[in-house]
């Protein structure tokens, strides 16, 4: 069964928290996809990945870029998994494809944005009705994560 975590954003915005959990799949020799809720936002993050610290590189494509199989990390818009990821970022309240693929799945949701605070919600009972394991992380106000659930 796929373990899946929930991330609530409160103190961040996902284009400072996204980056070092996706350095932190890498090492642990993952391949991952992200999901984004729209073309603009997977755009949006690909740019961001690129320039987000100038003292890291973090290998990234998207799915409307060749060779999207041979991407360490994926930034999609749809619920496809081209590059075999073990992991799953879902974001932006984005709707996830089937998650028994993968070893792990990750929603982000900010905490700011009702409607993705409820799209969290919808998928957490979901899940739980499915019998995955589940763990909820809510960010501390210096920005670190602390398991609530």
């Amino acid at each position: 069964m796929t373990e899946v975590l929930f991330y609530h954003l409160t103190e961040s915005r996902l284009e400072d928290a996204l980056p070092p959990l996706l350095e932190k799949s890498l090492e642990r020799g993952w391949r991952v996809v992200v999901q984004t809720g729209s073309e603009e936002r997977r755009d949006a993050l690909d740019q961001h990945l690129w320039t987000y610290r100038d003292e890291s590189f973090l290998p990234h494509g998207t799915d409307s870029a060749a060779h999207p199989d041979r991407q360490p990390v994926l930034i999609c818009a749809t619920q496809g998994n081209a590059n075999a990821a073990q992991v799953r970022f879902i974001v932006d309240g984005a709707d996830p494809s089937e998650l028994e693929a993968y070893e792990r799945a990750v929603f982000m949701f900010d905490g700011h944005d009702q409607v993705q605070v409820e799209a969290a919600r919808s998928q957490w009972k979901a899940l739980k009705e499915e019998g995955h394991e589940l763990t909820y992380w809510q960010q501390t106000q210096d920005r670190r994560w602390e398991k609530k659930a």
